[in-house]
């Protein structure tokens, strides 16, 4: 069980699936409950967080609406009465040229990548000065750290991300809030395994392994690389670190 993790109340995004509901595995086992927000079902992660002896939620949630993410806050708060730890993994990925990119296009990805974070996050962040303990949580992306093709609109809400990171931090310090941010590589999920793979690859297996050969470790990235960092970020083991980025991409970035 993680230090100062028992019986803590978690918000995790995007934890229907993926990267998300590994996370939520994880803290379960850490001692967290756990209230999963995705716009899929929920259920499967419901039953590994109980699984694990601790107790879950799932919300039907749009992270882009304000609407939605106030009506989601409002069934945590009946379900668990307080919220200690935010994770925002909800966030989508689409290939697209930039010569074919409208602005509808790239509103899409900025206002569930980037206005989801916020919108959620300031939905709960008031409760954590109330109590003067608070873990953030939010997803970036090695991309923002290396030249990618196809994913301006992707890339550049990342980038607002890790800039939300580092802004919010200070403002909230001083109430005992921490806020950082891990950023993974490109991690064979059941989002990504059905996703089209980039030109020049046949499939997404090639694009996965030609990603891994630019990493120090060469193998592709799976959730479960992921959640020992969520683990020790939300932790009291990381009380003193805040406004950073951790870099999880098997050493892809390294600066």
């Amino acid at each position: 069980m993680g230090k100062g993790h028992k019986d803590k109340v978690a918000v995790i995004t995007g934890a229907a699936k993926g990267i998300g509901q590994a996370f939520a595995k994880r803290l379960a086992e850490d001692g967290v409950h756990v209230a999963i927000a995705d716009m899929a079902d929920g259920r499967e992660t419901v039953k590994l967080v109980e699984s694990a002896g601790r107790n879950a939620l799932a919300v039907i949630c749009d992270v882009s609406s304000e609407d939605s993410v106030a009506a989601m806050g409002r069934r945590v708060q009946e379900k668990f009465g307080r919220v200690d730890i935010v994770v925002n993994c909800a966030g989508i990925y689409p290939q697209q040229d930039f010569s074919a990119m409208t602005f509808a296009d790239w509103r899409r990805v900025l206002s569930i990548n980037l206005d989801g974070t916020f919108l959620v996050t300031a939905a709960f962040v008031p409760g954590m000065r109330a109590r003067k303990w608070g873990r953030v949580v939010n997803m970036a992306s090695s991309t923002f750290g290396s030249v990618t093709t196809g994913f301006a609109h992707y890339v550049a809400s990342k980038g607002g991300v890790i800039g939300f990171t580092r802004g919010l931090a200070g403002d909230v310090a001083a109430d005992g809030i921490t806020v950082n941010a891990i950023a993974p590589g490109l991690t064979r999920s059941p989002g990504t395994i059905v996703r089209k793979p980039r030109p020049g690859f046949a499939n997404m297996d090639e694009e996965f392994v030609a990603i891994a050969s630019l990493q120090a470790i060469k193998r592709p990235e799976v959730p479960d690389d992921l959640v020992g960092a969520l683990s020790f970020l939300t932790s009291d083991d990381a009380a003193f670190m805040t406004g950073q980025t951790l870099n999880v991409d098997g050493g892809r970035v390294r600066s």
